[in-house]
């Protein structure tokens, strides 16, 4: 991809004028042949020449270059999702410079800098080792740094604030997390509440119901973010284990979670598979990886986000967010992680030898 386009320009400004290459040549004060090269692209006009060529034509340098240094929502998402799906298919060294080719093209696109460091961590355990693994981290953080520093988007900033601490917690430095996030959480102030009651007194009763729809359910994928890791906080309390799980799973039952977002429920038979070895469970640890396994080769492809009967309002909120209905990791690449998560994790060797626990590495193979 050409980073100036200038010659098509040229042609396309010059022929809607109705002048020749002669007469831009006179003004311009050139050879016609200086002209010629510039628009079959063979050369380019001296930087001097720029800002009068420019202004010959009513347009702005950046116009005249052809040069865009920013990428629209639908774009960025077009392009994150080829590129994950690059990741999933291509040397990942090879798609690395790729995407380093872009972030240099786009450096003040700040929502494109943002997706790119989220696409980098999403894609970091692809990197073939710990060491690389953890410089590809490094640096997405730089990416989330400069948004942090450099947008004027405080909701892009906020979202860069995040990442940026869980950039830190993956490096194994928890002090600089800690003090990103002040160390306390901040009270609540949904604003959906406010939003739908605001939208209901000038009676538009649809887009409250929206609302609070998008609330609800934002709000369990949260909550399943704050079960996972508190099940493994509590892995030393049995009662109170078991409790979280118990409820988590009511929840899941409640909100049909396996269909509605398999991906962020899933994760907690993972969890609790692993919680039951340190407890030395096996039995218990091996039911959990059943369940996790009917799960992901279960009827949940192709993996997107999606409403249901419950929540029916979703789809316009769903196709204006960053990535649309797409999880951050193309489903070639999901599917292998569903089966390393298990096959690969050291604390489940204690089941190698298990009958049930082979079956269920087999099963998740044959899905990878």
């Amino acid at each position: 991809m050409k980073e100036i386009n200038i010659a098509h320009v040229l042609v396309s400004k010059r022929k809607e004028k109705g002048i020749t290459q002669d007469d831009l040549a006179h003004f311009i004060g050139v050879s016609k042949a200086s002209v010629s090269k510039w628009e079959t692209g063979q050369s380019y006009p001296d930087v001097t020449l720029l800002p009068q060529l420019a202004a010959y034509f009513n347009i702005s340098i950046d116009e005249l270059m052809d040069y865009k240094p920013q990428m629209v929502k639908a774009d960025i998402r077009k392009m994150y999702l080829q590129l994950a799906a690059d990741f999933a298919s291509e040397p990942f060294d090879k798609v690395m410079n790729r995407c380093r080719g872009i972030i240099k093209k786009y450096f003040s696109c700040f929502p494109l800098l943002f997706q790119m460091g989220v696409l980098l961590v999403n894609h970091s355990g692809l990197a073939g080792s710990p060491e690389k693994t953890l410089s590809v981290i490094k640096e997405a953080l730089g990416l989330f740094l400069r948004v942090k520093l450099e947008s004027d988007d405080l909701g892009l900033e906020k979202q860069a604030l995040f990442m940026e601490a869980l950039c830190h917690i993956s490096l194994g430095e928890p002090q600089v997390a800690l003090e990103l996030l002040d160390g306390a959480p901040a009270p609540a102030m949904p604003p959906e509440v406010l939003l739908a009651s605001a939208y209901q007194m000038t009676g538009k009763l649809e887009e409250a119901k929206s609302v609070l729809q998008i609330g609800i359910y934002q709000n369990i994928v949260v909550l399943f973010n704050f079960f996972i890791p508190y099940l493994a906080l509590c892995a030393d309390e049995a009662d109170k284990h078991d409790e979280i799980l118990r409820r988590a799973l009511l929840v899941a039952e409640a909100f049909d979670l396996k269909h509605l977002h398999p991906a962020i429920y899933s994760p907690i038979y993972i969890t609790a598979a692993q919680t039951y070895i340190m407890q030395g469970k096996k039995d218990q640890a091996l039911d959990m990886l059943q369940s996790y396994t009917r799960v992901v080769t279960g009827d949940i492809y192709p993996l997107r986000l999606h409403g249901d009967k419950f929540f029916d309002l979703l789809d316009n909120w769903l196709d204006e967010i960053d990535l649309g209905n797409n999880l951050p990791r193309d489903e070639r690449t999901a599917r292998q992680s569903m089966f390393s998560i298990v096959a690969d994790n050291p604390i489940f060797t204690v089941l190698a030898d298990e009958p049930k626990f082979q079956q269920i590495v087999n099963s998740l193979k044959n899905n990878s």
